[in-house]
């Protein structure tokens, strides 16, 4: 079991509050959408539960199996795929499932064959990744991170360069492997991205505290 806690957390870049005063509970088992306009904290949040950056006031802490993980540890827990994180583009598409799987183990220790036929691209295995289509990339990001053997898995606008038969393909391979897994999903209120969702934090109800503060003046 995997908790994730959030207490009072807020980011603030320069003199900006991105969100603040903001209270949550993750765990296994449940999957929660983080809904917002187009900057409205969705990803710095996203990012802040994946432990990559740090809260500016309040805290977040992480337990698994009633064990407290250090934030610099928790990554260990998770998977994540984003638009923001890129592919290795001089590696073929078998290359780039053998470099992953040595930092995160495969559900069931399957082979790369297997997930290269479970991501649907069989002819594209000797292929390097810089000749891939943009849904072709979205669609290796999203099965590299469901099928990592980790107990969390977040999710940032997973539909991003998804056709519609693509995001039937996303939203089928979530199901199967979402038991017992902490999931998160930041989306721009997309429901084929969310809408399985159980819980849901909105952006802007967590927006009071955030203005710019004044610059400092000197005499």
């Amino acid at each position: 079991m995997l908790n994730i806690t959030l207490e009072n957390a807020g980011k603030q870049y320069n003199h900006t509050w991105i969100f603040s005063d903001l209270n949550a509970t993750l765990t296994s088992g449940r999957s929660t959408a983080i809904l917002g306009a187009n900057g409205s904290g969705k990803s710095t949040l996203l990012q802040m539960i994946a432990s990559a950056i740090m809260p500016s006031n309040g805290s977040i802490s992480y337990s698994f199996k009633g064990n407290i993980i250090r934030p610099e540890h928790a990554f260990r827990l998770m998977s994540i795929a984003a638009p923001y994180m890129e592919l290795i583009e001089d590696f073929t598409l078998t290359e780039m499932i053998c470099f992953h799987r040595r930092l995160k183990p495969l559900i069931r220790n399957m082979t790369t064959a297997e997930l290269i036929r479970i991501m649907q691209l069989e002819e594209n295995a000797a292929k390097p990744i810089r000749y891939f289509s943009s849904g072709m990339k979205q669609r290796v990001k999203l099965a590299l991170a469901i099928m990592s053997d980790t107990p969390a898995l977040l999710l940032d606008e997973p539909v991003s360069n998804l056709d519609q038969k693509a995001v039937e393909w996303f939203r089928g391979l979530v199901s199967t492997h979402k038991e017992e897994r902490l999931i998160v999903i930041s989306s721009n209120s997309v429901a084929a991205e969310h809408d399985f969702c159980t819980n849901t934090i909105r952006m802007e109800d967590y927006k009071s505290r955030t203005h710019t503060a004044p610059a400092p003046m000197f005499f």
